[in-house]
């Protein structure tokens, strides 16, 4: 019989001989055994001597057994009988005297099998009993013998155990009878028994062999049980055969479903067609496998060893695993192959999805990233619509945005690939970039945090450009590139990460890469590229693999695997064999190309080199293929390396033979054609089609043909499908559809079939850059708006369905799966109750300790974290968002009426739909998962419970939704809160009035009391109302809201009385019936906003703001939380008017004892929502008409300084809430507080990018820290509303609240996160705001030659403007010009220096600074501006201060130009006029000349940057020009070069001074840090600021972005060059390196962002930037200069990085304030000490050449445009006060004792020496240079300590201390002593005082 015929043969007894049924017993295609005659065949000589037929290892194996079963394993042989020799193990019958060379010998066969993939099937006896026990005991009829075998067999499964799972114990049954037969089936039994209890955790089978004829013996007793399977004795001829398919009915009817084995399959005088003809009326029969041997071969056509006999068996046909699968199959039928399988996964199942990182990261070219080859692809408008992967998803700057929706999703896996070009540019290790590899470290960590496994993918397709341009992966040297990038991604990462890919869908790389060059790197190879890749690619993945075995896999324990791509390949023609052949090579050709070398042999399959083989000899003039060849080494180093295989795949093909002929491809070389069918569904791809059940029949064929050989298993690491870019992209049904089905066969491959699939990763987490088809396919399980620069990722409705899958784990029913947590208890801490509020209330101390507090005060950042367990959630009402409005028997409810009646609300708004809630919870749940919220608060909708509002209308309907929400937070640990009325009164009890009738007491009460016994279990946290003052008074008063009754005199007090019994009530129903066994809390939510007194010395006011609070939180908390009754406050107004109003009675109700015995205590928390704050004073109201809003006699205003919001009256006025939450404090008895609803609308256009609430929560939370941590206000828990834009009342949706922007144009009503859901799950995650690392103090010290120094200018302080010849500068003349400076001061006296040089150098003595810098007045030394004239008296007065200082010990910093140019030069065109070049360096001539033997410290020019821009661009600084700030500045540059170079040249040889320039530059960080342009914002920013004047210094030019954007915007504007100068290439090489060190001014940080200004042909319009503020930012006396010392620590840290470490001298640093004067500066003293720290952070942490630090500024002086307005100054100058004396501020001594210190001394080491009052005493040892540096959380170094009622520093309070002791101790002293000790005592008090405590006296 032909091979082929002989396939075909196999592949038809596969599809009829062995159907499963159970789909989970493995098929069993069986050889063997080895006989003698084949070992004599493989030995290639004869054997002397008589042989057994059957081989018992009485002698060894032979070498070429191993070729043997390789040739089986060929042929799809499964498995191989290996009869052991009972005699031969066991000569002696006894188990502890075994035949150690058999045992060996067997032990060899056995592991033999194994490694060729052959699975053992194990026969315990065949033959001949051990003569030693057949003499003694006989046969089987011997009970002894049974003994004796149970021995033996116990022995071989201690042997042999671990070797097999296929049993057979007794070969054959058929010539036992009687006592024997029931003796041996008796030992078969035991031996069953004892074999599963050895081996409980393996599947293994046990069996016994017997004729079929004989199957009686087994099946018709109890022996059917102790048989796994039967294993059948079949013989077959033509005659009898025409019985088999009877006797096989028979043995099935007898043996029911047990699977059957034909275990001897003997085929006599016909062909083996017959026999499978027979068979194939017989398929519904349990067979699971067959004896081969008579159907693969005659009997003597035993393989040889010759090659030739070899290779005749390699012959391009069907595989057996192949054919196995597919005909396993093949038979069934559309609707059995697509039956679902309702069932879950293995418990431990890993759900993940996925993303790649070139499609997702975007910052392509940030933080030092490499270009890759699909940026070069993009680049070179390769893509769809010329799109690129530029930006991408922006997922580099998103890493806390991916990772929320992966919360979301509910995933415990995320595959993510890693950039190789952004972890080494270059693609070598020496490139790499540590900013890469930190935003890899952010994203691991974030996934950890949040309990997701990261999988990590080493390569996926983005290969670094600059090793392609080296051959990339057709370059061998690629191998050891590869092998050092994964170990050092192993080293660096592989602490955290345990799962990697080292490739994932290599073919496509190989195929679309280098094949036919669809993807970059565009290789058009098919021949030999396409091949060499794939072979490098192996031995690459080999080479990592064994790196992480070698050195990681011992301490990391993680796994390495591959990701391999493949389709399902089936047969076009199912009745074709050569269809079936093709189908097999086009899974060779795709996935055996990598599969076959890692998990059979280490070699390409057979199959695929004989095919391109083939075809080489038939095209011998064209070579279509050229296959590369491992060597020996190589196979044994790829063979096994994977600790798992991971699948790819996505669809299925239909495959036919061809004719290739001599063309390249995988098609053409293996000859076979793909198809698809056209009733597959198509998608947005044209090569994916769904075809799902191709997926379960692939992982089949998987762990058949790879997974037996090498035991790994198998992890689904991609799978998904495109939709198109556009229509409706978020509800894609048919991503749900494909996923169901895909995930099902999956399923079903587990459970049916026995794979062992253990992940499923469904791509993509969202929409990214999908290659050639860019932004127009979209695989993601969440929507990307890449119209939008926020990138905003919106989930769409398949990743609701993924997370429901992942919840259920799968698809059995939910009911089975939803396990609702045991909910604890809460126990109620009730307030006692209290006397009534005095008037005003002892609370009112909370504005005697707050409202004197200044803004630095009141706004310092608090850090600190809440108590574990603090609640922290979200809200929402029913009315707000779950739509529904009428759906499953709800009733209408009053908002129902109202929004339905038109012009009830303009644009007529209605929650009809809202957010459509009712049914989205999933989509609500999906929200707060990924939230990670502790607490959600919600409320129910009465009418959706009882539609007519009364217990007889309850629908269950509403109960059952109720009843899902509540489980379904419960099931992901998040606390119900759960209000029972949020406004939304059913529309049928408004027709008696609603709660102006006091029916709706018990009517509520009954309502309650349903909620309280339906939800109680699960619900522990209720409140009865919200907000009753808004019920009251808006509703029934004003009549704004629902029922819009307008009474606002009586009803309001009257409803407000029903609703507080009705809260009492339902109250009281709880304690009485329900809190015993359900443990819970009830309250009522009220509101408040903080009332501030108009002025709060005035007592009227701090009354008036006391009944504020009274009138609107009092009303309703003073009966709950105090005595049952109204607030005093309240009753006496109300009475009062009442009666001045001619009433007989207050209009204000009254309780009667018994109702505040009742109300009184009826909380278990103070829940209370506030907003806003209001300033109020005392007014005297109108009597008539009555109303609430009169009775209070107060007036409210806005609190004015406060940012405002969308809605009108409600500013963000943070600092209220503290106040608030101090006066309920004070006011109720110090409850336990929960904040239930806090938050800020914005404007429904203000979408995702929502600063402004983040401002807002990072401010109120503070406040409430504070109230917790600094006043121990009980806050237990906050709220933030809300979850989600909802219906927001009278504003529709005009406005939105929530954390999370909702779409209420579209139908689906997605929802998006907002940044400011981000932050609020930072908030929680952190439990509030711990100490940052920029905000802890490092203890240590400065170099001991570090400068300190402060500063001044000269036209700032030295006044004297006309004296002594000094001619006029330009700030001369604008100062002088109306409305130029404020209060039209000017510098003409300023601080009068120029006549006071003794007290600035006493003062300066006194600060212990060791230098000073000064500035010099160009027209005081050249009038005119030209060397024409030296000014001797003005040069004189420097020459006479610079003594004065040198004599001080004090080194002069001299800067030559600090703004003060000469007018007469400003006449000519000033820094505009190239001239001036020339006259800036004469002038410096002469200051070198004259002054330079004494001056060391040279500064050209004061920051330039202002010179330019604000004096010549746009003209608010003298001289007041607009628009040339770029041609100044050239200018400027050139003036200090030559400068520099004249010092340089001509006076440092003799001088030996140093020179440079002082740049000023803020810090920049991004508004959004999230979002790729506010980051490029912040670079434009720093070039175009610190860059403008740093870059041609230090590195030789403008910026080249400065450079490019100029140019491009003024070529598109039309002009015909650069607005930016030009410098020369000779002006170039002038002016770099034109420094000695890098001088340095720096004040504050700005948040920068992207402004387009058109074609706006300016300095502001080439920047394109706009700057803010975070609204924490501590505020100065300068409306730009905020308070932030981090971005001192980071823009020094950027010159070094820039510069090249320049040695820096900081030459301004200050801050400034405004107002009434204060020397008790706090402020300053806050920000020298932090920022000061920075510098020492900078330079001790990382690595800056810091060398001094100058304090701006030495005194108050003329501060420029802001004149007199602004002081920054250590030392006050009473300017009142003619003589200008000097007076120390508190800050002067801080800086001091710094300079003292010259740094921090750590004050764990004990008081430090420099911080001693008294010099001469010494407590601590000298702390030297090299002293530790210590980084501790520390209190901030501002904070002060009350003093004999002064708030002092601490240090200025243990000198205060050292002065009061010495006092007392002069005192006690005096009395007792003589004139002698008088006189001494004198001399102490000259001598004691410390020069601090003298600073302050001044």
């Amino acid at each position: 019989m032909s091979f082929l015929g002989r396939v075909v043969f196999l592949c038809l007894i596969v599809l009829y001989g062995c159907r499963r049924h159970d789909d989970q017993q493995q098929a069993m295609f069986v050889a063997g055994p080895v006989t003698n005659e084949q070992v004599e065949s493989l030995h290639e000589e004869a054997s002397g001597g008589a042989l057994l037929n059957t081989f018992d290892c009485s002698h060894p194996t032979p070498p070429g057994t191993r070729q043997y079963f390789e040739y089986l394993k060929s042929r799809g042989v499964t498995h191989f009988k290996v009869l052991l020799s009972w005699a031969q193990l066991l000569p002696s019958g006894l188990p502890n005297q075994p035949q150690k060379t058999v045992v060996t010998c067997y032990q060899s066969l056995l592991t033999q099998l194994l490694e060729v993939g052959l699975q053992p099937l194990v026969v315990l006896h065949d033959s001949a009993v051990p003569d030693a026990l057949r003499s003694r005991y006989g046969g089987w009829e011997s009970q002894e013998l049974v003994n004796k075998f149970e021995q033996y067999a116990e022995f071989v499964f201690e042997e042999f155990g671990e070797l097999g799972d296929s049993w057979v114990t007794l070969s054959s049954l058929d010539e036992l009878k009687g006592a024997e037969l029931q003796n041996a089936l008796d030992a078969h039994a035991t031996v069953y028994h004892r074999y599963h209890q050895l081996f409980p955790g393996r599947d293994g089978q046990v069996s016994v062999g017997v004729k079929g004829s004989q199957i009686a013996v087994i099946c018709d007793t109890q022996n059917l049980k102790y048989v796994d399977f039967l294993s059948i004795k079949v013989q077959y001829d033509c005659n009898s055969g025409r019985n088999l398919a009877e006797e096989l009915q028979n043995v099935m009817g007898k043996c029911g479903q047990k699977p059957v084995l034909f275990y001897e399959v003997n085929i006599n005088d016909c062909s083996p067609y017959d026999f499978l003809s027979d068979t194939k009326t017989s398929t519904d029969q349990n067979v699971i496998g067959l004896d081969m041997m008579n159907l693969l071969w005659p009997v003597d056509a035993i393989p040889k060893r010759d090659d030739a006999v070899r290779n005749s068996l390699v012959t391009p046909t069907c595989s057996v695993t192949y054919c196995k699968t597919w005909s396993n199959f093949a038979t069934v039928t559309s609707s059995q192959r697509d039956t679902f399988l309702n069932e879950s996964f293995p418990a431990d199942f890993q759900w993940a999805t996925s993303s790649e990182s070139f499609k997702v990261e975007g910052g392509w070219s940030v933080g030092g990233k490499g270009e890759t080859i699909w940026d070069h692809f993009g680049h070179q408008d390769m893509a769809f619509a010329n799109q690129t992967a530029d930006l991408a998803c922006d997922s580099f700057h998103k890493v806390d945005y991916d990772v929320y929706l992966l919360r979301g999703l509910h995933v415990n896996t995320y595959q993510f690939s890693i950039s190789w070009a952004r972890i080494f540019p270059s693609g070598h290790r020496s490139s790499q970039s540590e900013k890469g590899a930190l935003y890899y470290d952010k994203l691991i960590n974030a996934l950890i945090d949040s309990g997701i496994q990261p999988v990590v993918t080493l390569f996926h397709w983005d290969l670094p450009q600059a090793l392609q341009d080296h051959g990339g992966w057709t370059n061998t040297s690629i191998v050891e590139a590869f092998k050092d990038y994964a170990d050092f991604c192993f080293s660096r990462f592989g602490d955290r990460v345990k799962t990697w890919n080292t490739f994932s869908s290599p073919w496509v790389v190989s195929h679309a890469g280098y094949g036919t060059g669809e993807h970059p790197p565009g290789i058009k190879d098919y021949v030999v590229a396409s091949y060499q890749a794939t072979h490098n690619i192996l031995k690459s993945h080999a080479e990592t693999w064994h790196v992480y075995n070698d050195k990681y896999r011992a301490k990391q324990g993680g796994k390495v695997g591959i990701a391999l791509n493949s389709d399902w390949a089936e047969p076009k023609d199912p009745s074709s064999p050569e269809d079936i052949a093709a189908a097999d090579r086009y899974l060779q050709f795709m996935l055996g190309w990598f599969a076959h070398p890692i998990f059979v042999d280490g070699d390409y399959p057979a199959t695929l080199k004989a095919q391109i083989e083939e075809k080489r000899k038939e095209c011998p003039l064209s070579e279509p293929a050229r296959l590369p060849v491992f060597t020996p080494e190589e196979k044994k180093r790829i063979r096994g390396t994977a600790d798992f295989l991971g699948l790819n795949h996505y669809t299925s093909r239909l495959v036919n033979n061809s004719d290739g002929g001599c063309t390249p491809g995988p098609q053409a070389v293996g000859d076979f054609q793909a198809h698809v069918d056209p009733s597959w569904s198509s998608t947005a791809s044209d090569w994916i089609y769904s075809a799902p059940w191709g997926l379960r029949r692939l992982l089949n064929y998987i762990s058949k043909e790879y997974l037996n050989v090498t035991k790994v298993p198998v992890h689904i690491t991609g799978n998904g499908m495109p939709t198109d870019y556009k229509g409706d992209t978020l509800k894609d049904t048919s991503r749900i559809d494909y996923m169901r089905s895909y995930i099902n066969e999956a399923l079903k491959a587990i459970h049916l079939d026995g794979v062992n699939v253990q992940r499923f990763t469904v791509q993509s987490l969202m929409d990214g850059f999908e290659g050639p088809q860019g932004y127009s396919e979209r695989f993601g399980l969440h929507h990307v708006n890449f119209d939008l620069s926020d990138r905003p990722r919106t989930p769409k409705q398949s990743a609701y369905f993924y997370s429901e899958v992942i919840e259920k784990n799968g698809f059995a029913s939910k009911k089975q799966l939803v396990h609702v947590r045991e909910v604890n208890n809460m126990q109620p801490h009730r307030v006692s109750p209290m006397p009534p509020s005095t008037v005003p209330s002892q609370a009112k101390d909370v504005w005697r300790k707050f409202s004197s507090q200044s803004n630095f005060q009141r706004k310092l950042y608090h850090y600190g974290t809440f108590p574990h367990g603090f609640s922290w959630g979200v809200s929402s009402s029913a009315y707000q968002i779950e739509g529904g409005w009428n759906a499953d028997g709800k009733g209408p409810s009053v908002w129902d009426t109202f929004t339905q009646k038109p012009g009830s609300i303009p644009g007529n708004p209605t929650g009809d739909v809202a957010c459509d809630s009712y049914h989205r919870l999933d989509e609500d749940l999906y929200m707060l998962r990924a939230l990670r919220a502790k607490s959600y608060r919600f409320s129910l909708s009465w009418s959706r419970i009882f539609p007519d509002g009364r217990r007889t209308s309850m629908n269950q309907k509403g109960v059952d939704f109720y009843n899902r929400l509540i489980d379904g937070l419960l099931a992901y640990n998040i606390t119900p809160m759960v209000t029972l009325y949020h406004w939304d009164l059913p529309q049928a009890l408004q027709t008696i009035k609603g709660w102006d009738n006091t029916e709706m007491i018990d009517i509520f009460n009954d309502f309650c009391d349903f909620c309280f016994a339906t939800f109680g279990n699960r619900v522990k946290f209720w409140m009865t109302f919200n907000q009753p003052y808004t019920i009251a008074w808006s509703g029934y008063g004003l009549g704004q809201i629902p029922p819009n009754v307008k009474n606002p005199g009586i009803a309001p007090y009257r409803v407000a009385h029903n609703l507080i019994k009705a809260h009492a009530k339902a109250y009281h129903t709880y304690d009485d019936k329900y809190r015993k066994s359900q443990g819970g809390l009830v309250s009522i939510a009220l509101n408040a906003d903080w009332i501030e007194p108009k002025d709060v010395n005035v007592p009227r006011e701090v009354e008036a703001a006391d009944r504020a609070l009274q009138f609107q939180l009092g009303w309703f908390a003073h009966p709950i939380f105090k005595n049952g009754d109204y607030p005093d406050a309240m009753k006496w107004h109300i009475g009062n008017k009442s009666e001045l109003q001619g009433l007989s009675g207050s209009r204000l109700p009254s309780f009667t004892e018994e109702e505040k015995s009742f109300i009184r205590g009826t909380a278990d928390m103070f829940c209370i929502n506030h907003y806003t704050t209001k300033i109020v004073s005392h007014v005297t109201t109108q009597l008539s008409p009555a109303s609430y809003e009169y009775d209070k006699d107060v007036s409210e205003a806005e609190e004015g300084d406060s940012p405002t919001t969308v809605i009108s009256n409600q500013r963000a006025v943070a600092w209220g809430l503290r106040r608030l939450l101090n006066w309920i404090k004070e006011e109720y008895g110090e409850p336990e507080i929960y904040i239930t609803e806090n938050g800020v609308a914005t404007d429904s256009m203000n979408t995702f990018d929502d600063l402004d609430r983040i401002f807002y929560y990072k401010t109120y939370v503070d406040e409430a820290l504070k109230a917790h941590d600094l006043d121990g206000a009980k806050v237990r828990g906050y709220i933030a509303t809300s979850l989600m834009d909802s219906f927001e009342w009278l504003n529709g949706y005009k406005v939105g609240f929530g954390l999370y922007h909702v779409d209420f144009t579209n139908p689906n009503r997605p929802r998006t996160p907002k940044r400011s859901a981000h932050y609020y799950y930072q908030v929680i995650k952190d439990n509030g705001f711990p100490l940052p690392d920029d905000e802890k103090v490092l203890y240590g010290h400065f170099p001991k030659t570090f400068n300190w120094s402060t500063a001044s200018a000269a036209y700032q302080v030295e006044g004297s403007w006309r004296a002594h010849g000094k001619g006029l500068s330009i700030w001369d003349k604008f100062a002088h010009i109306p409305l130029k400076v404020a209060n039209s001061d000017d510098g003409d006296v300023a601080c009068d220096s120029y006549n006071k040089i003794d007290e600035d150098v006493e003062v300066l003595k006194k600060l212990k600074v060791s230098y000073y810098r000064m500035s010099v007045s160009w027209p005081r030394v050249l009038p005119d501006g030209t060397n024409k004239h030296i000014n001797e008296a003005g040069l004189n007065y420097y020459i006479r201060l610079i003594d004065a200082l040198t004599a001080a010990n004090i080194q002069p910093q001299v800067t030559l130009y600090h703004w003060d140019l000469p007018l007469a030069l400003q006449t000519v065109g000033g820094w505009e006029n190239e001239t001036i070049v020339h006259r800036f360096k004469d002038y410096a001539d002469v200051l070198f000349s004259r002054l330079g033997h004494k001056v060391k410290f040279w500064i050209t020019l004061n920051e330039p940057y202002i010179v330019a821009n604000l004096g010549y661009g746009y003209g608010t600084f003298a001289p007041g020009i607009v628009g040339k700030q770029y041609v100044a500045a050239h200018n400027l540059i050139k003036a200090h070069a030559e400068a520099w170079h004249l010092y340089n040249d001509k006076y440092r040889a003799t001088q030996d001074g140093i020179i440079s320039i002082t740049i000023n530059s803020d810090w920049v960080e991004p508004r959004n840090p999230y979002k790729q342009e506010d980051v490029d914002s912040t670079d434009r920013y720093l070039q175009f600021f610190i860059g403008w004047f740093a870059h041609p210094i230090f590195n030789g030019d403008y910026p080249d972005l400065m450079k490019t954007i100029v140019r491009r915007r003024s070529l598109a504007a039309g002009l015909p060059e650069s607005r930016l100068p030009e410098f020369t290439p000779e002006e170039i090489k002038r002016i770099n390196g034109t420094h000695d060190y890098f001088g340095f001014n720096h004040y504050t940080s700005v948040l920068s962002f992207p402004i387009d200004m058109g074609n706006q042909q300016d300095y502001e319009g080439d920047r394109g930037t706009g700057v803010t503020h975070d609204r924490t930012w501590l505020e100065s006396g300068s409306s730009w200069l905020k308070i932030t010392p981090f971005g001192f620590r980071k823009i020094l840290k950027f010159i070094k990085d820039e510069y090249g470490n320049p040695p820096v001298y900081v030459t301004e640093n200050g801050v400034s304030e405004k107002g009434p004067v204060d020397l008790n500066d706090i402020h300053r003293t806050h920000y020298y000490e932090n920022y000061i720290n920075q510098a020492l952070k900078a330079q001790v942490l990382d690595g800056v050449d810091l060398r001094g630090y100058t304090a701006w500024s030495l005194m108050d002086n003329f501060e420029w445009a802001s004149g007199y307005s602004e002081r920054f100054g250590l030392f006050f100058v009473n300017r009142s006060d003619r003589s200008f004396p000097r007076i120390a501020k508190n800050s002067a001594s801080r800086y001091a004792s710094i300079i003292t210190c010259n740094g921090f001394p750590d004050p764990a080491l004990g008081p430090h020496e420099c911080l001693n009052p008294e010099p001469e005493a010494t407590s601590a040892p000298p702390v030297t240079e090299n002293s530790l540096h210590t980084t501790v959380s520390v209190l901030p170094l501002n904070m002060m300590v009350d003093f004999l009622g002064l708030e002092l520093s601490p240090q200025d309070a243990e000198v205060a201390l050292y002065v009061i002791f010495a006092f007392l101790l002069v005192s006690a002293l005096g009395i007792i002593s003589v004139v002698y000790w008088l006189l001494k005592i004198k001399k102490k008090l000259r001598r004691a005082p410390t020069d601090s405590v003298k600073l302050e006296r001044m």
